[in-house]
């Protein structure tokens, strides 16, 4: 709360998981609405008419930022600093309680409260479920975390099996390979002399005989060397 006399700023959130409730002859959006201005006068909380989210249609089983209206809300917290977000009741958050911690869990990493109508405090529940569901929550993020990492890593693993490499720009032995292959044939030793063609004068028989880099221009010394000692260069 602020200093005496002052009003905290709040933002609201509600939903309707049915269209049948949706309307203004309908009563779900208006009771949730009068339930939360009750509270709000009676708590010190103010709500600017901006900062009214509403999920139209939206099942309390659904994941809370797959919600259009929440995604809203965390935006408007990330960016304008109120903590503080009111509903009617636990169910308008989510129905089940798994998706409630889960969201909960989001918006306690932001430092924010959520306080329902009656003047629950779902943020900091000491209720033994809760508490369960939230640990639960973590260990869930940890783990599809943990799978990600795994996934991906046995996915480069293959590419580098497959390829000997992941990522970035594919070397000139496997775009070119025949050029590769005429560079390490003129760098053999003669057999009479058993000298080496130097990588400059190898580059320019490449150039000769057609065989330029992307740019049209021949291959530098220093790329003829890698591709035929490692097979790379580009």
């Amino acid at each position: 709360m602020g200093k005496r006399g002052e009003k905290t700023q709040a933002v609201a959130y509600l939903r309707t998981s049915s269209a049948a409730n949706i309307g203004a002859d309908k009563d779900s959006e208006k009771r949730q609405r009068s339930a939360i201005q009750r509270f709000a006068r009676s708590a010190g909380f103010l709500i600017d008419d901006a900062d009214w989210y509403y999920d139209e249609a939206v099942s309390g089983a659904d994941a809370l930022m797959e919600r259009p209206g929440f995604r809203r809300l965390l935006q408007r917290l990330e960016s304008n600093g109120v903590r503080v977000v009111l509903v009617e009741d636990a169910s308008r958050f989510a129905r089940e309680l798994l998706v409630q911690e889960t969201g909960v869990a989001d918006l306690r990493r932001l430092g924010v409260t959520v306080l329902t109508s009656s003047g629950d405090d779902l943020t900091h529940s000491t209720d033994p479920g809760r508490v369960m569901m939230r640990q639960v929550a973590g260990a869930f993020s940890q783990y599809e975390k943990a799978r990600l990492v795994a996934k991906l890593k046995a996915a480069r693993d293959r590419k580098i099996a497959e390829t000997g490499r992941c990522g970035g720009r594919q070397s000139l032995a496997a775009t070119h390979p025949a050029v590769v292959a005429l560079a390490k044939r003129l760098r053999r030793a003669s057999p009479k002399t058993g000298e080496r063609m130097s990588f400059r004068k190898i580059a320019d028989r490449l150039a000769a005989e057609g065989h330029l880099n992307s740019k049209g221009k021949p291959y530098s010394a220093k790329v003829v060397r890698s591709m035929i000692e490692n097979g790379r260069g580009r």
